[in-house]
């Protein structure tokens, strides 16, 4: 039995009425990470647990109204000692769910074990999870994971999504470091937009976690998270490619293995994790396709191939077996998670692209150099193995030849106060 916390300052109606009236809790610490909080209000206080996680945040859960005015009846109005012992039942829920055990003592069914389900349907269905383990670990788990699917509400969502586009950007720190720090807010709107689209991707996995729950019937209503709806304007209005001219540029100064992925990503529109996977037996010279087995949506697809790109694949497997990979480092060891990055900024640094592109900036130049030729959206989608056209249209219609640019350009009077100049203006960098 779990030894009873006495606290003169909380324990009585007394004591707490001379506590002073904060939006944040008194705290009382009754076990190693856990806490008890009374948050004193004008019209009476509430009791408050909060729990240290293994992801270095506390998590907090509302526990009930405190007894100030009202006999305490155990379920909704507490006095002190209950409020204690339920702290510490939810807290042991808690590490229950955290440690993978099955259901909570109660039977109920968590936000943490939806996302534990749904972790596991999708690493069955052949997704790469990492990105998304890191998502629910941060942002999702500290502050939902505790809360039953049959007591979650559409304010409880819409609020901690609110709390997310508010939060300054999370910094990047070492492996052995022992805490995360975040940037200073900066309150331009691109920086507020960038938030907002960073709560969008959280979001949306909370959302794909909670749908299959309701899919296997682990809750019988999907209404308090249908409701939330994504922040408007938040996705970048333009979307960054490469010209024809930096294309050439970067190729010609990338060292030979590095270049040899930066051509197939322009020539095909992968992925950079589709690429390093890549076997000889992929390449269709016949039909002249690429196959990729194994994609970010789960489902394969046939990159076509221009009669240079399959020369460049024909010379990159000359005297490779079929199970060979087609691309590796000089060395013949496989690329791995983030061994381009380095090369990649260096070789931008040689050309003076400004600012350093990610290798996915390949992929999306393949798509523009498409649009900009005027191939349709759909066969762009197809290419790319976008779901439908509306991921495509988002990023390359604007660039696209259209009936309306075309026809403005055409009718649109010439006034003659633009005079006339020899001098060739440098692009700008997309």
């Amino acid at each position: 039995m779990a030894r009873q916390i006495r606290d003169a300052v909380l324990e009585t109606r007394e004591a707490r009425k001379r506590l002073k009236v904060q939006s944040e809790p008194h705290w009382r610490g009754i076990d190693t990470g856990l806490h008890l909080g009374y948050r004193r209000r004008g019209n009476g206080g509430s009791w408050i647990a909060r729990r240290f996680t293994e992801v270095g945040k506390y998590v907090k859960h509302k526990l009930g109204v405190a007894d100030d005015f009202q006999d305490a009846d155990g379920i909704k109005t507490l006095n002190y000692k209950q409020a204690l012992k339920l702290a510490r039942e939810w807290s042991e829920s808690g590490i229950r769910i955290d440690a993978g055990v099955e259901e909570a003592s109660d039977g109920a069914y968590t936000v943490a074990e939806a996302l534990r389900d749904y972790l596991a349907h999708y690493s069955v269905e052949g997704k790469g999870i990492g990105v998304a383990k890191a998502i629910i670990n941060a942002h999702i788990l500290p502050a939902l994971g505790a809360v039953r699917l049959d007591r979650l509400t559409t304010k409880k969502i819409t609020d901690w999504a609110q709390g997310l586009a508010a939060a300054p950007a999370r910094l990047r720190t070492g492996k052995t470091a022992k805490k995360r720090n975040v940037s200073e807010l900066d309150d331009d709107p691109d920086s507020i937009r960038r938030r907002r689209a960073s709560a969008n991707r959280v979001l949306t996995v909370l959302k794909a976690a909670l749908n299959y729950a309701w899919r296997q019937g682990k809750v019988a209503n999907d209404t308090p998270w249908r409701k939330v709806k994504p922040f408007k304007n938040a996705s970048a209005p333009v979307v960054r490619y490469l010209t024809e001219a930096e294309c050439v540029r970067l190729i010609n100064t990338c060292p030979p293995d590095l270049r040899a992925m930066v051509q197939a990503a322009l020539f095909t529109g992968c992925r950079y994790g589709e690429l390093i996977i890549l076997k000889a037996a992929d390449f269709n010279p016949d039909a002249g396709t690429l196959a990729i087995r194994t994609s970010k949506s789960g489902k394969p697809r046939h990159v076509v191939l221009t009669d240079e790109a399959k020369k460049f694949f024909q010379a990159a497997l000359i005297n490779k077996e079929r199970d060979a990979l087609i691309f590796t480092h000089d060395n013949g060891t496989a690329w791995g998670k983030s061994h381009q990055h380095r090369p990649l900024q260096e070789a931008c640094a040689r050309v003076k692209i400004k600012p350093a592109i990610s290798f996915h900036i390949l992929r999306h130049t393949h798509g523009s150099l498409l649009a900009m030729k005027g191939v349709p959206m759909p066969v762009i989608a197809k290419q790319l193995g976008h779901a439908d056209t509306r991921m495509t249209e988002k990023h390359y219609a604007h660039i696209s030849p259209s009936y309306v640019a075309d026809t403005i350009r055409q009718n649109f009077p010439t006034f003659g106060v633009v005079p006339d100049t020899n001098v060739t203006p440098i692009k700008g960098k997309k």
